[in-house]
C-alpha cells in the first residue's frame, strides 16, 4: 500500500524550478509513511570495491582521478572523496567514490573505492595500465557491500550519527556521501552484516526509492548515466558535487577540464527532468523546444523522472521528446536547490 501510494504521488508530483515542491511533499510523505524509521537503508548492488593498499597508493591515485588524493592522507578530516577518472581526451571514464580506511590489525591505511559493476574488468585493466611499477596492490572487495544510509526528514541531515555507527565496530566504513549533503552517508559492512542492527531506527528502503531520490536531485551514477568516454566532467556536474580539484598537479585527462574552468564557459549541463505524461523515451533521445529546435538529449530515465543533457539557455522553455510510440512528450526541467546560488538562476 505504502509503495503504491509513494508511486502516485511521485507521478503526481510536478518539479518546477528548484524542485522545492518535491522536498514539501517528500517531507510530508516521509512524516506519514515513515514515522516508525528515522533512517532508511539501501543495498547498493550495482556498486562494487576494489581495495588499494601500499606506500604509493595516494601517489598512485594523484596521477588518476580529478580530485585530490591527499586529502584521503589525513582520515580525520577527510574519510571520502568522489571524483572521476578521465581518458587522454578529458572526457569521464569512470565515476568513483573512495574511502580512507584504517585497518587496525595490519596498522595500516588503505583506500577502498567504490565504481559501478558493470566496469569492473574495464576500470581493473585501466589503473592496472598506470600502475607500472608502483607499490600498491589493486584486488577486489567481494566480501563487503556498499549501502547507502538516508535520513527520512532533512532534520536528521544535522545529526551526527557516525560515531554511534563506528562505535559498534561491525561497519568497516560509515560517513557522508561527499556529493552532496542530501544523498545522506555511505555505509560499508561486511556481506553477512545487517545494517538495521547498527543503524538506529532504521528500515530497510527499496533500491528504486534511492534511484528516483538521485534522479530529483540530478545526481548521476554509473555509466547509464555517465557512458564511458561519452560524456565531459563539468557539464556533469562534477565541480558541483566535489569531485575536482582546480590546485592539484597532473592527471590523465586535466588539461581540457582545466581550461574549460578557466573560461567559464559551460553550455551544456546534465538536469533532472520529469515527464509530464506517462510514456516510454529511448535515452539518447533529442530534446527540443515548441519549434522542435534541439537542445539536448535526454542521458537516462527511471519511470517519470530523468536525467538530460540540455543548453542552460534553454532550460526553462517547454520542452519535449519524442516517445517511442512517435509522439511528443513534455518534459519539464528542474535546478537543483543544493547547486551554488549562482547557478540556479539560469
Amino acid at each position: 500500500m505504502i509503495t503504491c501510494f509513494l508511486s502516485c504521488v511521485y507521478r503526481s508530483t510536478p518539479l518546477y524550478g528548484s524542485f522545492r515542491t518535491y522536498d514539501i511533499y517528500r517531507r510530508s510523505l516521509f512524516r506519514v509513511c515513515r514515522r516508525a524509521a528515522s533512517y532508511s537503508c539501501y543495498e547498493l548492488t550495482h556498486r562494487q570495491l576494489l581495495s588499494l593498499r601500499g606506500e604509493d597508493t595516494i601517489v598512485f591515485l594523484q596521477g588518476l582521478i580529478t580530485n585530490d588524493a591527499e586529502q584521503l592522507n589525513n582520515t580525520y578530516e577527510c574519510r571520502t572523496l568522489y571524483a572521476h577518472l578521465l581518458n587522454v581526451q578529458g572526457r569521464t571514464l569512470f565515476d568513483v567514490l573512495l574511502y580512507s580506511v584504517e585497518d587496525s590489525q595490519m596498522k595500516e591505511h588503505f583506500v577502498l573505492l567504490e565504481h559501478d559493476n558493470n566496469i569492473k574488468d574495464l576500470l581493473q585493466k585501466h589503473v592496472l595500465f598506470y600502475k607500472i611499477r608502483r607499490k600498491v596492490s589493486i584486488v577486489p572487495c567481494s566480501s563487503f557491500s556498499v549501502w547507502s544510509v538516508l535520513p527520512s526528514e532533512p532534520a536528521k541531515e544535522k545529526e551526527n550519527i557516525v560515531q554511534h555507527v563506528m562505535d559498534s565496530k561491525s561497519a568497516l566504513f560509515f560517513g557522508s556521501d561527499p556529493r552532496t549533503a542530501k544523498m545522506g552517508w555511505r555505509l560499508i559492512v561486511e556481506n553477512q552484516v545487517n545494517p538495521l542492527q547498527i543503524i538506529p531506527d532504521s528500515r530497510l528502503g527499496d533500491i528504486g526509492e534511492y534511484h528516483r531520490h538521485r534522479y530529483t536531485l540530478g545526481l548521476p551514477e554509473g555509466v547509464k548515466d555517465l557512458p564511458p568516454g561519452g560524456c565531459l566532467p563539468l557539464e556533469s556536474n562534477l565541480a558541483y558535487m566535489n569531485g575536482v580539484s582546480f590546485t592539484k598537479g597532473c592527471y590523465i585527462g586535466q588539461e581540457l577540464t582545466a581550461r574549460t574552468h578557466h573560461t567559464g564557459v559551460i553550455r551544456k549541463r546534465l538536469m533532472p527532468v520529469q515527464f509530464l505524461e506517462s510514456c516510454e523515451a529511448t535515452e539518447s533521445s533529442d530534446v527540443v523546444t515548441e519549434t522542435r529546435k534541439p537542445v539536448g538529449k535526454l542521458r537516462s530515465c527511471i519511470g517519470d523522472l530523468g536525467l538530460a543533457l540540455l543548453r542552460q539557455v534553454n532550460t526553462m522553455e517547454k520542452l519535449f521528446i519524442l516517445s517511442t510510440k512517435n509522439s511528443w512528450v513534455q518534459i519539464r526541467a528542474g535546478i537543483p536547490d543544493w547547486w551554488p546560488k549562482d547557478d540556479r538562476n539560469i
